[in-house]
This record gives C-alpha cells, structure tokens and sequence, in this order.
C-alpha cells in the first residue's frame, strides 16, 4: 500500500501516527538500523512498548530517519512512503523548524 501526502497532512494525526508505526515497523526489521536507533536514543528494547505512546519519543524516531537521507529513502523504498509523508510526521510531532534568520 502506497502511502501518499494529501490536503494538509501536517494537521493529520491519524496518517502522522500511522507513518510512526510504519516507521517502527520498519526499523523492527532492520535489527542493525534499531540496534543504532535505540543506542542513540538510550531507550532499551524492553521499553519499547511503553515509549510508542510518548510522542517525543515519536518525534525522535522519525528525527532519527530525516537526520540520514539514505536511511530515509531506505526506508521509503522498503514500504512505498514518500518522503514528504515522513517530513509532514515529523512536523506533525516535532513542530515546525526555525524559519530563515531564526536560532
């Protein structure tokens, strides 16, 4: 199933959480790619069902799939997301950026 952007979907909760779980999904099947994730993140995988639930957690999920391009487009290929999906969930959980001249 091809996942796509529609209308405003940096305001849509339902498509930002299920891009979160397929992202999940994704890194449970690339042992090397969650092994990396949850080191840098510090959570352990027995705390994985519980931290689903935060959203910071979340946005720190899909923060670590847009801070590396080709895990992003790894992960694109791998289950027909584009990538402006990805982008509109981590805006969706993270907040927009700083704007130009912004810190």
């Amino acid at each position: 199933m091809k996942r796509h952007t529609t209308g405003n979907t940096s305001n849509n909760t339902a498509e930002a959480e299920e891009t979160a779980g397929a992202i999940l999904g994704w890194l449970a099947n690339e042992p090397e790619m969650l092994g990396r994730f949850l080191a840098l993140s510090g959570v352990q995988p027995y705390q994985l069902r519980q931290a689903i639930n935060d959203p910071g957690f979340l946005a720190g999920m899909i923060d670590f799939l847009m801070g590396h391009e080709p895990t992003l487009l790894a992960f694109c290929e791998a289950t027909g997301t584009n990538p402006e999906t990805v982008a509109a969930a981590w805006n969706h959980y993270s907040g927009p950026g700083p704007g130009p001249g912004e810190y």
